[in-house]
């Protein structure tokens, strides 16, 4: 877990398959207006996994555990991809416990399944049965298990036991009936040429978020706030209501 500064909490939450210490230009750049907390989520970084699969409430719980623990009642949330869908069932489930929040690239919208979506999942789970029946033999087994896993996505292929289980929960959760209950001023920051959640997204959070607004990084992707740092840490110093960078 990073930490460093002192004054208002500004908690960091990364995204899947990333950890606390990726948000250093960040922390860098509030410590000296705010405490700034980045921990790890389970299964990332320096904390263990999960005990089961977790869904993102389950995550938000253990933020607020972790808030509990460090003696802190209330802060504003800046967070990146996953750590955006933990930063709304922060705010749903505890809107007290939040100030404002900046959802960086955030997952939570659920596309729209296609025939070829349907498709690769019965394709999967026809090569996960071949894989793992015993009557199969050894090499077609070995052939099964590498196609198996060329047919997941990256994060999927990354992760192992609960955090594996936990992303395939969390990745079939869409937060769009959630999104209206937001009650904290939110500012969205997103890359123009985004694949993983396209700027379509962002529109749809901007429209169902009722105080929400939406800063669109031109030529950034997924992680936005990396390829432009400065222009991140400036734009949420102003937000948050820190000195300017």
């Amino acid at each position: 877990m990073e930490q460093a500064g002192s004054g208002p909490v500004v908690l960091l939450l990364h995204g899947w398959g990333s950890e606390g210490k990726l948000w250093r230009p960040v922390v860098d750049a509030l410590s000296e207006h705010h405490l700034v907390v980045a921990p790890d989520f389970p299964g990332f970084g320096g904390t263990p996994p999960p005990p089961a699969a977790w869904s993102a409430g389950d995550y938000a719980r253990w933020t607020l555990a972790l808030l509990d623990r460090l003696g802190i009642d209330r802060a504003d949330i800046v967070s990146h991809s996953f750590g955006g869908r933990v930063a709304v069932r922060i705010a749903t489930s505890a809107p007290g416990r939040v100030g404002r929040i900046v959802l960086a690239d955030t997952s939570g919208i659920v596309p729209k399944r296609t025939a070829a979506h349907h498709l690769r999942v019965r394709t999967y789970k026809s090569l996960k049965a071949l894989a793992m029946a015993r009557v199969t033999p050894r090499p077609l087994q070995r052939w099964a298990t590498h196609r198996m896993t060329s047919h997941g996505s990256a994060d999927y292929r990354a992760a192992n036991g609960t955090v594996r289980q936990s992303f395939v929960r969390i990745v079939n959760e869409d937060f769009r009936a959630e999104l209206p209950r937001v009650a904290a001023s939110t500012l969205l920051i997103w890359g123009d040429r985004d694949e993983e959640t396209p700027i379509a997204d962002a529109r749809i959070i901007e429209r169902l978020i009722p105080d929400a607004g939406l800063v669109v990084f031109e030529g950034c992707g997924h992680y936005a706030y990396a390829e432009e740092p400065q222009r991140f840490c400036r734009i949420i110093r102003a937000f948050l209501g820190g000195a300017p960078v």
